[in-house]
Formats: C-alpha cells, sequence, structure tokens
C-alpha cells in the first residue's frame, strides 16, 4: 500500500444514476451517391461480376454438360437471365435491402432483427442464420480460389502451357494477395471501383459484339424457354444445369452484407445501372457465340469470345478483376468474424483496425492464414475451374434459402405485412432457392461437402464457444460472497483503504436493494488483501445485438458516495461492429466528472479474474468433450482484457478463481 495520497479525483455524480449519451463512432461515409456507386462496384460485385469467367462454361461443357442444341442453349440463357432477375434484381436488391438494421445488413443484421423476438420458430430460425455465416465462410473460401484460377485459365487459350504452370500462377497470386491483407485496403481499395467499372463496360462489349452476328439469342428473355427447358429437358440434366446456374448468382448476398458500407441506394443504382445489363450482355453474348458454333479455345467459353488482340490485356483485367472479388470475399469473412466476436459467439481472436475512420475494415491473422491454406488445398486438390464449380453452390443455396424465410418473418414483424402478401412473395422466391439446393445436393460427394463441413465445424465452434461462457457465468453466479450491505458497512468502519483507485471488470450484478451480492472478484481481493479500495468502480460490459449505439452508451449507479470515497457500478454498451475500448470510455467518463478516477493512470489498477474451469464429478461424456473443445478455444482465444482494450495505459492484476461446470 502507498502511503502517499493520490491526486484529487474528479467529482461523481450527486443522483444515484447517471447515464451518458454520446455518440462512440462515426460510422457512416460522407461520400456522394455517385462515388459510394462506384466504390459498391468494387466491394459488392466483384464476385458476381466475374461468374461470366466460368459458369457458363461448367454449365454447358461440365462432365454432364446440355447438348448444344438451339433450344438448349435458349432454354439456358433463358434461365440465367431470369435467374438475375428474380433472385439477385427482385428478392436482393428490392427487397432484402429494406431488411437494414441501424443501417447494416448481413447473417448478423438479419440475427440481431430476429433475436427481438426470440421466441419458438424464430429462436431457431435465428440459429439458422447462425448456420448462415458458417456456410457463408465454406463459400468464401472457394471463391478467391475459383476466381483467380479462372482468370489464369485464360492464358492457355492464347498460349500452350500446363495445367501445372496455371496452377502454380493461380498460388503465386493468392500468396500475395494473403500476405498483404495486414495493410488494409485503404490505398488501394480506391482503384477497386474504377477497375470493376472497366471490367463491367469490357464485357458488355463482348457481349454486344456476338449478339450482332446473332441477335436470335435475344429470344432467352422468353421465359418460356426455361420453363421447357425445365420441363422437357432429361431430368439428370436439368438438375445439373441448375447446379450450375447457381454460380451466376454468387456474390448475390453480398449486395446485403456490404449495404453498411454504401447504404441501399449506392447498391441498387449500380446493379441497376451497370452491372445487371453488362451481365445479361456478356451472358447473352456467350450464348450467341454458341449459337455461331464457335470454337472454344483452350477449354474455356469466356475468353474464346475475346478477339485476338485484347487476348493478353483481358486476361490482365480479368485477374485484377478476380483479386478485387477475392480481396471482398476476404475483407467480408473478417468482418463476419468480427461481428461474430463482438457478439460472443467467437473465441475473441487479435483484431487490427486496417482504417482509423473505418470500423468494418479489420484484419484477422489467424482467420487470414486459415482462408490462404483452405484456397491453396482447394487449387491444388481440384486443378481447374470448372473441378471446382462442382463444388460450389451448395452452401450458397443454403444461405439464400435462411434469408428468404429470414424475410417471411421481416415483412410480417416490421413491415406489418399480411401473411397471405409475405408467403406469396417469400415462400416463392424460398421454393425456387430450394429447387438449386436439391439440384446442388448432388455436388456433395463432387467436393460440396468441403464448404458444408466447414460451414458446420463454424456453427459448432459458435455453439460451445456460447454453452461454455454460459457455464462460466453459471460458476461466478453459484460462488458464495458477502452481501452489498456488508461491503458498504466494511467500506464506511475500515481505518484503511487502499488509495488507488480500483476497477473490476465483472458480470451482471443488480445494483438495487441491500440483499444483493457482491463480485465474485472482489470477494477473492478481499480474502487476499483484507483491504478496501478508498474509490472502487465495478465495470460491466454489455454487448446488444445491434450495430452501433448511438445514445445512452454509459450508466453510472452510485452505490455507495461519502468523504472517504465511493462505490459505483459503470455499465458500458457496445454494438457489435463497434471497437470495444473500455481504457478509452473510462477516460471519457473520467474526463466528464462522471466517475471518481485519479488524473494519473499510474494510480488506477483494473482486476479482472481468470478461470480455472473444473468439471464436475456428475459430468457426462458428451459434457465433457464439450468442455475440452471450448477450453481449446478459450487457449486460441485473447483474454478478454486485451480485447477490451486494457492494460495499455493501466496496471492489470489478475485473480485464479476456480469454475465447476455442469
Amino acid at each position: 500500500m502507498s502511503n502517499n495520497k493520490a491526486p484529487e479525483p474528479a467529482t461523481a455524480v450527486d443522483s444515484p444514476k447517471h447515464t451518458t449519451r454520446r455518440k462512440y463512432f462515426s460510422h457512416r461515409p460522407n461520400k456522394s451517391v455517385a462515388a459510394l456507386s462506384i466504390g459498391a462496384l468494387g466491394v459488392v460485385y466483384g464476385d458476381i461480376g466475374t461468374s461470366p469467367l466460368y459458369a457458363l462454361n461448367l454449365m454447358f461443357f461440365g462432365h454432364e454438360g446440355v447438348a448444344l442444341t438451339p433450344g438448349n442453349i435458349y432454354g439456358g440463357i433463358s434461365l440465367v437471365i431470369w435467374a438475375l432477375t428474380i433472385v439477385v434484381a427482385l428478392k436482393y436488391a428490392i427487397f432484402v435491402l429494406r431488411a437494414d438494421n441501424d443501417g447494416e445488413g448481413g447473417v448478423f443484421a438479419l440475427y440481431g432483427l430476429l433475436d427481438k423476438f426470440n421466441t419458438g420458430r424464430l429462436a431457431m430460425l435465428s440459429w439458422s442464420l447462425l448456420i448462415g455465416a458458417g456456410l457463408l465462410l465454406g463459400d468464401g473460401m472457394i471463391t478467391p480460389a475459383i476466381s483467380v484460377l479462372s482468370a489464369v485459365e485464360g492464358i492457355a487459350v492464347a498460349t500452350p502451357i500446363s495445367s501445372q504452370v496455371i496452377i502454380l500462377i493461380t498460388l503465386a497470386i493468392l500468396t500475395l494477395l494473403f500476405a498483404f491483407q495486414y495493410k488494409g485496403t485503404g490505398g488501394i481499395g480506391k482503384i477497386f471501383g474504377p477497375v470493376i467499372v472497366v471490367w463491367f463496360i469490357v464485357i458488355a462489349v463482348l457481349g454486344v459484339r456476338q449478339i450482332e452476328h446473332h441477335p436470335e439469342i435475344l429470344n432467352a428473355f422468353n421465359p418460356v424457354y426455361a420453363i421447357n427447358f425445365l420441363r422437357y429437358g432429361d431430368f439428370h440434366h436439368s438438375l445439373f444445369v441448375l447446379g450450375a446456374l447457381i454460380l451466376v448468382l454468387t456474390g448475390g448476398e453480398a449486395m446485403y452484407a456490404d449495404m453498411g458500407h454504401f447504404g441501399a441506394r449506392p447498391i441498387r443504382l449500380s446493379w441497376f445501372l451497370l452491372v445487371y445489363p453488362s451481365l445479361l450482355l456478356n451472358y447473352l453474348g456467350q450464348g450467341a457465340f454458341l449459337l455461331g458454333g464457335g470454337a472454344r479455345l483452350g477449354g474455356n467459353l469466356f475468353f474464346s469470345m475475346v478477339p485476338e488482340n485484347w487476348l493478353y490485356p483481358m486476361v490482365a483485367l480479368a485477374t485484377m478483376a478476380t483479386i478485387i472479388a477475392s480481396q471482398a470475399l476476404i475483407s467480408g469473412a473478417f468482418s463476419l468474424i468480427a461481428q461474430a466476436i463482438a457478439l460472443e459467439l467467437m473465441p475473441r481472436l487479435k483484431v487490427h483496425h486496417t482504417h482509423q475512420s473505418h470500423v468494418g475494415q479489420v484484419y484477422l491473422p489467424f482467420i487470414n492464414w486459415s482462408l490462404f491454406i483452405g484456397c491453396s488445398l482447394l487449387v491444388i486438390s481440384f486443378g481447374s475451374s470448372e473441378a471446382l464449380g462442382s463444388a460450389y453452390g451448395l452452401a450458397e443455396s443454403g444461405v439464400m434459402i435462411i434469408t428468404s424465410t429470414s424475410m417471411f418473418f421481416i415483412a410480417r414483424r416490421y413491415w406489418n405485412w399480411g401473411v397471405i402478401k409475405s408467403a406469396s412473395i417469400f415462400g416463392a422466391l424460398a421454393l425456387i432457392d430450394c429447387s438449386f439446393l436439391v439440384a446442388n445436393t448432388f455436388k456433395f460427394w463432387e467436393g460440396g461437402f468441403i464448404p458444408m463441413l466447414i460451414g458446420l465445424a463454424v456453427f459448432l465452434i459458435m455453439v460451445t464457444w456460447r454453452w461454455g461462457r454460459k457455464a462460466t457465468s453459471a460458476g461466478y453466479a453459484a460462488n458464495h460472497t458477502m452481501k452489498l450491505d456488508e461491503l458498504i458497512r466494511l467500506h464506511r468502519s475500515a481505518d484503511t483503504l487502499m488509495e488507488r483507485a480500483s476497477i473490476l471488470m465483472i458480470p451482471l450484478i443488480a445494483t438495487h436493494g441491500d440483499k444483493e451480492k457482491t463480485p465474485t472478484l472482489l470477494q477473492m481481493i478481499w480474502k487476499r488483501t483484507g483491504i478496501l479500495p478508498r474509490n472502487l468502480i465495478y465495470v460491466q460490459i454489455i454487448h446488444l445485438k445491434v450495430p452501433y449505439i448511438h445514445e445512452n452508451r454509459y450508466s453510472v449507479t452510485v452505490l455507495e458516495r461519502n468523504k472517504r470515497g465511493s462505490i459505483l457500478l459503470v455499465q458500458i454498451q457496445f454494438g457489435f461492429l463497434e471497437d470495444p475500448n473500455v481504457e478509452y470510455a473510462l477516460n471519457d467518463m473520467f474526463s466528464h466528472k462522471e466517475i471518481n478516477l485519479p488524473l494519473d493512470k499510474h494510480q488506477w489498477v483494473i482486476h479482472v479474474a481468470v478461470e480455472n474451469l473444473l468439471p464436475s464429478k456428475k459430468m457426462n461424456l458428451l459434457r465433457r468433450f464439450q468442455l475440452k473443445v471450448f477450453m481449446l478455444l478459450r487457449n486460441i482465444s485473447r483474454p478478454a482484457y486485451y480485447q477490451y482494450g486494457l492494460g495499455d495505459k493501466v496496471a492489470l492484476s489478475a485473480e485464479i478463481f476456480p469454475i465447476n461446470v455442469h
């Protein structure tokens, strides 16, 4: 104990409870609609925009491709047109973008919206959204591999080159891509939009050149061709075509996932003004090329349409576009995991913020190199974009069904739609999604099991982590400690008090009445030292299932205050897209004279508990295994106090606390 008195603390509030109303982050981009629309092109549409490189190639020339008759070509292209129109333009651009959670979108935005009505079927749907998050990560691992591989394969159209060389070039590009992730996209991200604008214009021009030679391909706009193709075609081939058709739609989910970065209006504008017409023109052009009986060079339909003198520049442009598409998927994976960590659904991994003013731009080393290893193994194992296409789509179609089902309840709960209207729109969309899922189940043993297993593994990690955290909290709650009124009496009557201000990170504590227990952590400190702090501050962190906290972030409850010192309870709320820096928050409250803290941070000490988990004797084998998995995850996880920005300038004191897990 120090004999020197601490500097005079700031004056605490006199009211029993005081709540501040201050923003913590400014997250909305301050740009024009035009600038945001161009920016959205590089981030949102890179994946779906590079699908023409491989989608129709797999549909017509896969190992079970359809015969190149005019009827089949019209039918296949018609399916592409109407799939883009119904699933992407109607479902995502028109309806799903309306389901914003404080301006944010994505799986966890839906999870937060539905969690407010977390009963019965909606509780199950919330869990299915967690499965959807895992599936997105599974498909996200395939996207960089198939995109870059398909672009590099264009070299084989102009120059005889072995598949081994193509694989080596692809691996080199992926290595550079993942190696520079730690720098973020703040610098090179500015060129993403313009490059993708050029990409869409060029693929549209390629399509128009072919349509001019065979304008009869425009008959594909007639949906009858698509219906007849599915009705009268060979059933097995029809399922294969639907399985390939999902490749046309991959990346559509990004429209909703990235809504918070750009806003719904810029995303819609860029889709309808450039992306949608460019994709239609290119797919129609590929159909026209097939109608004309053009030779497929190097086994690649897309690059066979490119004039010879354009070929090398087109390969370079396609490679840049696929790198941008891969970057968007990788950044999306980082954001998805960071949100899951903030919602306390995943272990706390190390998160680097790569942009000072955009909280969503993060880098997670563990996830980055896990994705790199996965992508590299996929490229080596499958060897071509055609083979990888067989593994792609099963997880995507699962996410599409979960989204459609969720939107039914969003329409009912938030838009006040009737049952008939909600079911007729989202029920019909869910049936379309189900047809894709059924078709893609045939891909399971061809590689579709890979993203499914990844998704299942991520889901089980979330379930186990959530269970482990609840079991830990229950262990704290079961511990017997002194009552709050006893603590206050001890504080008032103590002959000696510790001068350093003590900050205790604690779980939920009741704040009213005289029979509430004090935190376990304080009981441990009291037993060990026998001295109470002069100024004691309990800090409780609350994670809400909203993206941002705009007001009521802090609440301060005065449990005891007199001339000798004070006992305060501070509750700090964070949204799942915010950086939870508790030291910054405490300093902000101190500067506004809302809590008692010395001016010198060296006179602060933050007490934290480190749990020692012990299985109870009655625990069954399944629970013991789950506990072992949780403890493994906890070893990977960063300690909570580091995740919350503690220990930077303030001393930390850790207490070991044994917990019996039942």
